[in-house]
This record gives C-alpha cells, sequence and structure tokens, in this order.
C-alpha cells in the first residue's frame, strides 16, 4: 500500500525533482516506510512506500530496462502468484518479491490486455517509454483512488488531492455542481471532483496519456456486464464457498500481521469465521462504542464474536468529545468533502490498528454485493410514490440530505443555480443498466458505481491510510460481487430482510444466535453532539467563516441554529455547513495546513 504521484510535461519540458518531492511528501502518510522517484523524459514518478509485500525489495518506481518501463503503483495485486508463474513460463525473469513487479511484467507481455488478469486494489501510473505514454489504472470497484488534471503543459496526477495542490497554477477554485452533490448527497461522485479541473480516474478503467497530452479512456471492467442467473439455493451456496475460499486466500498474503475490524453485523463476522477458518490464528480484532449517549452500539456482540474465535480483542470505548475531536484530521484526510459520520471512529480504530499492525481486513462490500440495505428492498407504495415524484432511478436515491427548507435559505447564488444536477450521477447509472436486469439489481448497480467508490470507500482508504494502515476488503473482490450482482432476487431477500444467501452460508460458521440480529449499521451519535451552546457557538463561527461566507446565505444561520437546537431538524445541514467550512481552510485557503488526529473543531471553522 502506497501514495503515487506524478507528471507527464507536454514535450520540450521535463519534470521538476523538487515538485516530485514535494508531491511525496504531501503523501508521507500513505507510506512511511519508503520513498523514491523517477524522471525518465517527459515523465516523472513518485511514489511513498507502506511495505507489506516484498519488503526487501520492493522500492518503488520500478523500472524494466529492457522493456523501457517504470511504474509507481499503490495497492495490493493478489494473484501476482499465480501471474508469476505464467510470466516466468513466457521467459520473463522477475527480480523481486514485490506484486508490483508482476504489473511491469503482465503489461510488457500482454499490453492493456493485462488489467483484466490482475486480482486486487490498486492504482498505478506505467511509463511506457517507447511509446511515450503514460497509462493511469484503476482497480475494477475503485478501491484504491486516483486523481489527475490536466494543465497547459502538463498532466499530473497522485493517489490524493492534496498532492495535487502544488501543481496548480494559483489558487484552488472549488467546482459549484460538485459542491451541491456533496451537500444534497454525502458525497460528490463520477468524475467531477469538488476542486475545480482537478478529476478521478473512475474505477475499472485505464487512461491512456499521449505526449501531446490528449487522453485516451481503456474501460476494461463494468459490472453492467453481469447477467442475471437462474441458480437454485444448493448450487449457490457451493458456489459462494468456493468464491470465498479463493478470495480469502489471496486476500491473506501478507509478509507482515494483520488484524480486524470487527463491527458486531453480519460481514465482519463472516471474515472472522473466515480468517479463523483460514488459519490467521489469534489475531488483533478492533472494535468501537460510545460512553454516555443514547445510542446503542455493539461492542457486546464483537467481543462475543471476537471470543468465539480466539482473537486478542480490543474494544474501544469512546466519549463524545473524543469522536468529534476527529473532525479536523478526518476531514483533511478525506481529501474529498464527505459526510459519513463513520470517518470518525474509523479514523479512531485505525490509529489504534496502526500502532502496532500495517494490514487490517474490513467488511465493506457485502450490503452491496448481497443487497444488505434496507433501500434495495423498498414496499412496493415506497417505490411507487417516490418513483411518481422523482422519475428516472426506479424511486431510489431520490431524497436530497438538505431538506428544501434550509436549501432555499442558506444556499448562495451559485449553489442555487443548478437543481437539476443533484441526482445526476444516480440517473446516468439507472439508465445505464440492461433491461433483463430486476429493480434491486439496478439499485445495488447504482451504488456499485457511486456511493460505493465516492462515499463508503473514500472513508476505508483515507481513514486508515491517514495513519499508514492498509485496509483490506475481501467483499470487493470482483469475482464476488459479479456473483452477488447477478443471484436472482430471491436469493437476496426473503421475508423483507437481505443478504439472505451470504446469512444462509454463513449460520453454521457464526456463533448461535448471531444473524438474529436486526442490522444497525456504523452509526455515529451526531445528534447527542451537535445540539444547546455547541450549537450556537458553532453558528457565531460559521457567520464569520470565509468559505461559508461566499458559498452561503450567512443571515439564515441564527434560525438554523435555533431549529437545531429547539429539535427541529437541522444537523445534516449544520455538519455540513462546519465539514464545508474546515475543508475551505486546508484545501482552499492554506493548503499544506495539516491537523492533528485530535482537535477542537470550532477552532478550525
Amino acid at each position: 500500500m502506497c501514495g503515487i504521484a506524478g507528471v507527464l510535461m507536454r514535450a520540450g519540458r521535463y519534470p521538476d525533482p523538487e515538485q516530485l518531492r514535494v508531491m511525496a511528501a504531501a503523501l508521507a502518510h500513505r507510506g512511511p516506510d519508503d520513498r523514491g522517484a523517477y524522471c525518465g523524459g517527459t515523465v516523472g514518478l513518485a511514489q511513498t512506500r507502506l511495505a507489506i509485500i516484498g519488503l526487501a525489495t520492493g522500492h518503488q518506481p520500478m523500472v524494466a530496462v529492457a522493456d523501457k518501463l517504470a511504474l509507481a503503483a499503490n495497492g495490493e495485486v493478489y494473484n501476482y502468484l499465480e501471474l508469476n508463474e505464467e510470466l516466468r513460463a513466457a521467459g520473463r525473469v522477475l527480480r523481486t518479491d514485490s506484486d508490483s513487479e508482476t504489473i511491469l511484467h503482465a503489461y510488457a507481455v500482454h499490453g492493456l490486455g493485462c488489467l483484466t488478469r490482475l486480482r486486487g486494489m490498486y492504482a498505478f501510473a506505467l511509463h511506457d517509454a517507447r511509446s511515450g505514454q503514460l497509462i493511469l489504472a484503476r482497480d475494477r470497484l475503485g478501491i484504491k483512488p486516483l486523481f489527475y488534471v490536466k494543465l497547459p503543459d502538463r498532466i499530473a496526477f497522485a493517489s490524493e488531492i492534496k498532492a495535487l495542490l502544488p501543481c496548480l497554477p494559483g489558487r484552488p477554485e472549488v467546482e459549484p455542481g460538485a459542491l451541491r452533490r456533496f451537500l444534497q448527497n454525502q458525497f460528490a461522485g463520477g468524475e467531477e471532483t469538488v476542486l475545480h479541473g482537478i478529476r478521478r480516474v473512475l474505477p475499472g478503467e485505464a487512461l491512456v496519456l499521449q505526449p501531446d497530452l490528449s487522453i485516451e479512456r481503456h474501460r476494461y471492467w463494468s459490472a453492467l456486464a453481469v447477467a442475471p442467473r437462474t441458480i437454485g439455493v444448493a448450487q449457490a451456496r457451493e458456489e459462494l464457498d468456493r468464491l470465498m475460499h479463493t478470495a480469502m486466500q489471496e486476500h491473506m498474503r501478507s509478509e507482515v500481521p494483520f488484524g480486524l475490524f470487527l463491527s458486531g453485523g453480519v460481514d465482519s463476522a463472516v471474515l472472522a469465521a473466515q480468517l479463523h477458518a483460514h488459519g490467521a490464528g489469534r489475531i488483533r480484532s478492533f472494535s468501537v462504542g460510545y460512553r454516555g449517549t443514547t445510542m446503542a452500539d455493539e461492542l457486546d456482540e464483537a467481543a462475543r464474536v471476537a471470543a468465539h474465535f480466539g482473537f486478542d480483542h480490543q474494544p474501544l470505548e469512546l466519549t463524545l468529545d473524543q469522536v468529534f475531536a476527529r473532525i479536523p484530521h478526518s476531514v483533511w484526510a478525506a481529501d474529498e468533502l464527505m459526510r459519513d459520520y463513520a470517518s470518525l471512529p474509523t479514523s479512531i480504530l485505525a490509529q489504534a490498528a496502526g500502532d502496532e499492525l500495517k494490514v487490517v481486513f474490513s467488511g465493506e462490500g457485502g450490503d452491496e454485493a448481497f443487497a444488505g440495505y434496507r433501500r434495495y428492498h423498498p414496499r412496493p407504495l415506497e417505490r411507487w410514490f417516490k418513483t411518481l415524484r422523482h422519475p428516472g432511478s426506479g424511486g431510489f436515491r431520490t431524497r436530497g440530505q438538505w431538506s428544501r427548507h434550509w436549501s432555499q435559505r442558506l444556499f448562495g447564488l451559485r449553489l442555487g443555480a443548478a437543481p437539476g444536477l443533484d441526482r445526476a450521477p444516480f440517473l446516468a447509472a439507472w439508465a445505464a443498466t440492461p433491461a433483463a436486469w430486476s429493480a434491486m439489481q439496478r439499485r445495488q448497480y447504482t451504488d456499485l458505481v457511486t456511493a460505493l467508490p465516492d462515499n463508503l470507500l473514500v472513508k476505508t482508504d483515507r481513514m486508515l491510510m491517514a495513519f499508514g494502515v492498509e485496509g483490506r476488503v475481501p467483499f470487493l473482490d470482483h469475482r464476488v460481487v459479479e456473483f452477488g450482482l447477478s443471484l436472482p432476487d430471491p436469493l437476496k431477500v426473503r421475508r423483507h430482510r437481505g443478504k439472505w444467501l451470504l446469512r444462509h452460508w454463513a449460520e453454521p460458521l457464526l456463533p448461535p444466535g448471531h444473524l438474529e440480529r436486526p442490522k444497525r449499521g456504523f452509526h455515529v451519535p451526531v445528534g447527542d453532539w451537535l445540539t444547546g451552546d455547541l450549537a450556537r457557538r458553532l453558528g457565531e463561527r460559521l457567520a464569520t467563516n470565509r468559505g461559508i461566507r461566499e458559498w452561503f446565505n450567512p443571515a439564515a444561520l441564527p434560525a438554523l441554529v435555533a431549529a437545531r437546537q429547539a429539535g427541529r431538524g437541522g444537523e445534516r445541514e449544520l455538519f455540513g455547513l462546519m465539514q464545508f467550512a474546515i475543508w475551505h481552510r486546508i484545501f482552499i485557503e492554506e493548503p499544506g495546513l495539516i491537523p492533528a488526529p485530535d482537535e477542537d473543531p470550532l477552532e478550525w471553522v
């Protein structure tokens, strides 16, 4: 796991080693073990390394002199052992123990066709000096991030947005449509980010950058190719068992110890069972709960699962002050504006794990693959009503996070100008789905290409990598996702309860009664914190914040605060304004500013 950055310069210009150093420094948290740079003609690559496989021989960027190739890679190619056997049979000589070297040789043999052979989570930049091309590629589901910006004399790229800020010719600018989508959807998805000109390489995509700075897009994987299946329970169980066995074998390849984030829910409990069954032994597990709140947690359930499998378990029982002191650092870590409250306890878990481990397993993806969310199977009347009011997505993802009342009062002129764009990513995803798919499959797919890479996996990657920890997510092995998406609806939902097949398959593996618990999710008691005098003080600070005054109507803040104090809503709106104010300071006003892990959020507004 690493951070990568670099540039492709226009002909006649050459990369500046000092700028590569500055870009790499902004990614030091992603790779505290090693750092390297490469300059070849118009291309410069930089990498910061978290050493997990090939500890002694995996220095990057990697260069294959005879092939005139250079590589900077982030992530893991889990099937590198199998691919290396094929590559040696084809006459390739591998000189390191690193899974990243596999990418170089696979490209030398197969060109861009190598992408369909790689299994794992990765983002990489590969310079082909013979053609002058620079290839930027990202894994199928978007587990690992990759951003780029096209400027008149160069294209710059990096694992995180913060490493691109030194490349911009002036002050970063906010993209109004993306900011609005963050406020209404909790995240701003798709190619466009909240910073004007900075774009994402999409999941399952490779960009081929030509010497003249033109960009060719190459889509090598899409869940749209998945065909619905007619399959019985027995066969589905056998296939799931085989898929999970293979995925776990590959994901457990590591030369350093690993642990597990154990929430007490179904997905992390399944991973606990699988790790135990595959001989992980007495690994470290971590869970989180809260003291002094009205919200129930899952500490007891997590501890029960850990004891059942003989793990060395560490529960973290947090106070509200501990949780919300993470806000400034989590905003910095995320790069992107993304309002997932679970980022806060995830950050604390990552720091605790990072004190002793480099790798943790986590259960992201189980709900998307096997239809675990309630929103995937709404009641018919609910679906009909939402479709009638908000057509275009089958009643899915129809309502904005902000109430219409507060949007009208708080949005500034530029934010209020284009309300029709808020649902655009969901509408586009829904419209792309095949006619043969069920509504449930369409809902799964829509999340797989929007909320999963641009919200859930932002939390997983950035919160963990901020403390030099790699998160492994076996449910997002693309073969598992394809299998889950292809299943007939009755194998996913029964009696209005999701993930039926996964539960049915996992029941014999888990502590008795564990699957009878209702789904809770990874909740955070924001409502217990953002009240009373704190809400008042936050409102006062927001009223003087530069970003708030530029994009919102500060005159409406007292009414918002009063509504929040009286318990009449306003929680999401007030929290979103606070996040934006802190983000604006870190990324627009004072780029390079880094909050400590625990800070008073009001001091950063």
